[in-house]
């Protein structure tokens, strides 16, 4: 019974977080916005709470606006403790990101 429950723990040990990249400036950095909503705990009014985090990307695969889903790792620099596991949705601006780098390396 101890085996199956390690193994349970284990598995779901890491946190994950969804959100939007807002920034791509850094090399193999990304800055992730996870907006959430929160009852306020007296008046009861839905209100947005977001907080940025720095992932690391090594292949620099996400874009400006990209949904990306993003997990928890060790720490890989000062601000760095998140990694990008995968890109949910791209946006825009990512798909015309993509396209412009295909052309220039048609060239």
């Amino acid at each position: 019974m101890t085996e199956m429950t390690t193994a349970a723990e284990t598995s779901s040990a890491r946190k994950t977080l969804t959100g939007q990249v807002v920034s791509t400036k850094m090399a193999k950095t990304i800055v992730v916005e996870v907006t959430r909503q929160k009852a306020h705990p007296l008046y009861k009014r839905v209100m947005k709470r977001s907080r940025k985090f720095y992932a690391h990307d090594e292949e620099q695969t996400a874009h400006l606006g990209d949904v990306v889903r993003i997990v928890e790792t060790r720490p890989l620099s000062r601000l760095k403790r998140w990694r990008l596991e995968e890109i949910i949705k791209r946006s825009a601006l990512g798909l015309l990101a993509e396209a412009a780098q295909k052309t220039s390396k048609a060239e």
